[in-house]
């Protein structure tokens, strides 16, 4: 058992900087692998030989560049539709589009919300929904329901954090992906509800809709997971949403509201993705290229970086009035996240190739599957609240399930992956972007806070009991 506490003593003390010593993820994560060597150093993990320092720092790179490669350009897109108004416009397109309170909801939560945050991330569908909401309802139920709408759709930045957990576990990308969307359909449908709920929707039609609705979200989020992959998923899921609320619409009254001219961007980013996307899937020209770790490999040509980086480059040439990137902005803002997230890969790398979770693994095969996804989704959406980061969530506790040799290890990694993703969008990171949108008091910022938690508390249950119920029907310990 002390054995057990000092291995897993790294992770405890970036969780215990992170919540009771208020330090930011990026000094936790920093003391964390400084614990992590010093016990190593000092011979209580496995021995310490060149070879295993060599694959921990490939594959941390390998997966750091992957990383990188979709944040940076992210970023820089993020920067110029923000420089453009694009959120706000499309915030006022909707409004154009007439539609009644309990229509609107469900077409932010399901729709457009999910489709600017996975094609983005960053918490940019935020700049568009916040203001929106807020208009449409009181200030604290507005904040409410925006924050709702972010913690549905743990799929932002087209997938990242599917694509490096599945890396981190060892399974393919799209079976991630897929099972990661059956096991987050309770929380999709239950916080839709809640949406409703909030906004004092009355009536059998709209509770009707979000069954149709929902149930759409998940089949397409599904299929697309299982068939395309991750990066097109979370953008498919809300766009089928989006358009059939369109069409809905446009059947009904003859005409839709022109596409703001701000906006442009991202039907760019949509279209390249999709053009691309077809032909590697068709003839594998993903594989042309590939870089390998130890353990870990990333096709460049597979990054939806690449489309990214495109566009950035037709918005930077197409202002002609300030056609240059903001190079001092993008890398203020891509520092910190960059530096937090390479010192988590790094932390997760020496966890496993160490040896630090061996004593962990055999706990954990111990347990019944009805205990051990439970506590797997505890510590999962623990750490994406912690550190506010899918991606930071996935390395602390995906290398735990990937060790697990049980014959459902992708649903295991898939629980992880769901739970660090419905907490991380939660987190208090989210929560300062809405604060500050919404220029939200003390005391409005007190009861955000406890609803958000309230929020992650209820998303990890939801996980943690369709992944038991999971294990259970196939038959698990």
């Amino acid at each position: 058992m002390v054995a057990t506490l000092l291995h897993l003593a790294p992770i405890g003390l970036v969780l215990a900087l992170i919540l009771l010593a208020r330090r930011p993820p990026v000094q936790a994560a920093l003391a964390g692998v400084v614990l992590a060597a010093l016990l190593w150093v000092a011979g209580l993990a496995e021995p310490l030989s060149l070879g295993v320092v060599q694959a921990i720092l490939g594959d941390t790179t390998v997966l750091f560049l992957s990383t990188a490669s979709v944040i940076l350009p992210g970023l820089a897109f993020v920067i110029l539709v923000e420089r453009a108004g694009a959120p706000q416009a499309i915030g006022a397109w909707v409004r154009a589009l007439g539609w009644p309170p309990a229509a609107q909801v469900l077409f932010i939560v399901l729709g457009l919300a999910p489709l600017l945050e996975a094609m983005t991330g960053f918490g940019v569908s935020l700049i568009a929904t916040v203001p929106l909401l807020m208009s449409l309802f009181s200030r604290p139920v507005g904040m409410r329901l925006a924050l709702t709408g972010m913690a549905i759709m743990p799929w932002g930045t087209l997938g990242l954090a599917t694509a490096i957990g599945a890396l981190l576990a060892g399974v393919p990308a799209a079976t991630l992906g897929s099972h990661s969307a059956l096991l987050s359909a309770p929380v999709f449908f239950c916080l839709s509800a809640l949406a409703l709920w909030q906004a004092r929707v009355s009536g059998v039609w709209p509770w009707c809709a979000l069954g149709l609705l929902g149930t759409l979200f998940v089949a397409i989020l599904f299929a697309i997971n299982r068939w395309l992959g991750p990066e097109l998923a979370g953008v498919a899921a809300g766009l089928s949403v989006t358009g059939l609320g369109l069409g809905s619409t446009l059947v009904r009254y003859g005409r839709l509201p022109p596409w703001p001219r701000e906006a442009w961007p991202y039907l760019a980013l949509l279209g390249l993705i999709l053009a691309w996307r077809g032909p590697c899937s068709l003839y594998g020209w993903d594989a042309l290229w590939v870089i390998r770790g130890q353990q870990v490999s990333w096709k460049p040509l597979a990054s939806p970086g690449l489309a990214l980086a495109v566009v950035t480059l037709l918005q930077v040439c197409g202002r002609a009035a300030s056609p240059a990137l903001p190079w001092a902005g993008l890398l203020r803002r891509a520092r910190v996240p960059l530096t937090t997230i390479l010192l988590f890969l790094l932390l997760s790398q020496i966890l496993v190739k160490a040896g630090f979770l061996l004593e962990t693994q055999r706990l954990l095969q111990a347990m019944s599957g009805l205990v051990l996804a439970p506590t797997l989704a505890l510590l999962a959406g623990l750490a994406g609240y912690l550190t506010g980061s899918n991606v930071g969530g996935n390395s602390l506790i995906m290398p735990v399930a990937a060790t697990l040799d049980l014959t459902h290890g992708p649903w295991l990694a898939a629980l992880v992956n769901s739970a660090a993703g419905h907490g991380a969008l939660g987190s208090l990171s989210i929560l300062a972007l809405i604060v500050g949108l919404a220029g939200a008091n003390r005391q409005e910022e007190g009861q955000l806070v406890r609803f958000a938690f309230g929020l992650v508390c209820l998303n990890i249950l939801l996980v943690a009991a369709a992944g038991s119920a999971l294990l259970y029907g196939l038959g698990s310990r």
